[in-house]
């Protein structure tokens, strides 16, 4: 792939006209040198956190809470504090919770994923959930620890639930914004493209970002993002098709299946 665009040589997205923006994102996706996924509803079909208050029996309360901080009526680390108090994650609880309700994959992403890791291009995980629940899907997509950025929960000695790391960059609002700053700054890319499903994603200042609603579509994001997609095959095929434009003997990449649930260690 073509690696001398940047960002920068281009026109911002914010004097594009609408009717061009979704041919610039798929430029700088088809040179990216970085990519960062959200997890729940993108990477993961499900939301973790309801899936896990449901679990506690606290389901309907912790959508309350939900509601209400999307509303604006609180900061994001105000209703995880909440919503965490409701839930009380013991780590017994935890355990149980991920061998009964192991996170399930969005079709496509475990290829996507090695395709990204064949072309050399880093991936990283940004998600205001839990190292608990996405470490394992890390593990299973090849993704190395160190590039995941998630909530650290905390417990007593007996596993019971104390708190969560509040020194993590996403556990408060605007995190996953610090989190790409963090990046750009640390590593120099100059084309990191955010891929997510929700208003937090589009808003967290990548040099481009793409909608997912494979799961679900949130007006905002399909209606506000630049290129909005519903399957991860159709990212799958702009950079198999770049890089049979680009590499001469037309060999197509190869795919890599990985299964669709993720275990519990």
């Amino acid at each position: 792939m073509t690696k001398g665009l940047s960002a920068s040589n281009l026109t911002s997205t914010s004097n594009v006209n609408t009717s061009n923006k979704q041919d610039f994102i798929r430029q700088l996706w088809s040179t990216t040198d970085c990519v960062c996924f959200d997890v729940d509803s993108t990477v993961c079909v499900e939301e973790a956190i309801d899936e896990l208050a449901k679990f506690q029996q606290v389901g309907a309360l912790v959508e309350a809470i939900t509601r209400n901080a999307m509303g604006g009526n609180m900061s994001f680390r105000k209703a995880l504090q909440a919503r965490l108090n409701l839930i009380q994650p013991t780590c017994q609880r935890l355990e149980q919770f991920l061998i009964n309700h192991p996170p399930q994959l969005t079709d496509g992403i475990a290829e996507l994923i090695n395709l990204l890791h064949e072309q050399k291009i880093p991936v990283y995980l940004i998600t205001g959930g839990f190292h608990s629940i996405v470490d394992p899907v890390a593990k299973n997509l090849n993704i190395p620890l160190k590039n995941v950025f998630a909530n650290q929960l905390l417990f007593n000695d007996d596993g019971t639930y104390v708190g969560f790391d509040e020194d993590e960059m996403t556990s408060d609002s605007g995190g996953k914004g610090r989190v790409v700053e963090y990046l750009k700054n640390q590593y120099g890319y100059q084309r990191l493209i955010m891929i997510g499903d929700g208003a937090t994603d589009m808003e967290a200042d990548a040099d481009g970002f793409i909608g997912f609603g494979g799961n679900i579509i949130r007006e905002k994001v399909r209606d506000g993002a630049p290129w909005f997609v519903n399957s991860f095959y159709t990212l799958i095929d702009e950079l198999q098709s770049d890089a049979r434009t680009s590499v001469s003997h037309h060999q197509t990449l190869p795919t890599k299946k990985y299964p669709t649930t993720i275990k519990a260690n």
